[in-house]
């Protein structure tokens, strides 16, 4: 066990490593002390651009390769945000490297290559957790609480969620997200991902027995091989008639919500993977009422709004600083969480069976 912070490294400076920039800088357990990419300008240009936005008392190392990184004594985990055709080599050559592991989302190009990879962060003792934060929220915590009472919702019968943006020109003609050979879930894999990640956790890590995967719409980019999904839809049947249902789009303006039915009432979450900008996040629940006074029919709403007092991004208690806070406590510790990389399991498996039943046109079994 130490009391040392954890020492991070960035594989990569893609966009979204600002923002975990700023999150290692907050959690108080951890510190940033390299990043590397391939071309060496490129990282210095990073830090620099970080720097100006959000100084840390000692400006992370610039490396020009990711075998440098993997190779620093300064480094004990790694945040891997490259492309999802990349992550496989990488995320084992970081843990046969004995760094931990906070690999982006989707984690793989399939479960088989994901087994692949947290097998081998098992055998080198070393902690792989992808890089969903939603999960890791106050609010979160308190909508599993809730459920788990039973009080308001009651039996769960039915959830449903919808994750997506509208990409512009720029999007499809530029973006990584829309070549195959570096994203080929497209839309199921970027966005429809948290869908998967939000409904195992509402339903306790329970598996459906059947999955029904939809594509409705497709692009192909001039220099990919295959078209990548624009538009997903699916469902998930559970045995005791739960079901779940998900969209996720390219093509749709922004929408990122999930509700939860059940045999006492409901509850709605209208920002479920980014929450909206503000010092607070919460969610609604509602027990209408429907009452037949002689020629009035009224239904009644008895909505209430719950709220957790955590800040939506970059602040100590919002949920990405939490995610590495949380991470890095393991570390610290030296007692390796396995819940993380086998929800992770669970979701590629669900995943790459919703592709596989949209490109089948058939219902497919969950074993």
């Amino acid at each position: 066990m130490s009391s040392q912070p954890v020492r991070w490294g960035f594989l990569g400076t893609a966009n979204i490593a600002r923002k975990n920039w700023h999150a290692i800088h907050l959690s108080g357990n951890s510190v940033l002390t390299a990043v590397a990419s391939r071309d060496v300008t490129r990282a210095e240009r990073f830090i620099a651009e970080c720097q100006a936005s959000v100084p840390l008392p000692h400006a992370p190392q610039a490396l020009g390769s990711y075998e440098a990184l993997l190779a620093s004594s300064d480094v004990d985990a790694v945040y891997i945000p490259l492309p999802t055709g990349l992550r496989k080599e990488w995320v084992i050559r970081a843990a046969e490297a004995g760094k931990h592991v906070v690999c982006e989302k989707p984690c793989a190009i399939n479960s088989e290559d994901l087994e692949e990879m947290t097998s081998a962060c098992e055998q080198a003792g070393v902690q792989f957790m992808d890089g969903v934060m939603f999960v890791h929220s106050g609010r979160m915590q308190r909508l599993r609480e809730l459920l788990a009472e039973g009080s308001v919702v009651g039996d769960i019968r039915r959830v449903t969620s919808q994750f997506s943006f509208r990409g512009d020109d720029g999007f499809f003609s530029d973006n990584i997200r829309s070549r195959s050979s570096l994203e080929p879930q497209g839309c199921l894999g970027d966005l429809g991902w948290y869908s998967l990640v939000f409904t195992l956790e509402v339903m306790q890590g329970r598996m459906p027995h059947t999955v029904i995967g939809r594509r409705l719409s497709k692009f192909g980019h001039p220099e990919s091989p295959q078209p990548i999904p624009s538009e997903f839809s699916a469902e998930l049947l559970y045995e005791d008639g739960v079901s779940a249902s998900f969209y996720c789009s390219f093509l749709t303006e922004n929408q990122q919500w999930a509700s939860v039915s059940g045999t006492r009432g409901h509850l709605h979450v209208s920002d479920f993977v980014l929450p909206f900008f503000g010092s607070e996040s919460g969610f609604e629940v509602d027990q209408p009422e429907f009452h037949i006074l002689g020629c009035r029919f009224n239904m009644e709403s008895h909505r209430r709004r719950i709220v957790t007092s955590e800040h939506s991004n970059n602040h100590a208690t919002s949920q990405e600083t939490r995610l590495f806070r949380h991470f890095s406590e393991g570390v610290i510790s030296g007692k390796l969480n396995a819940h993380w990389p086998e929800r992770s399991l669970q979701t590629q498996k669900l995943l790459d069976l919703c592709l596989e039943s949209a490109a089948l046109g058939l219902p497919l079994e969950v074993d």
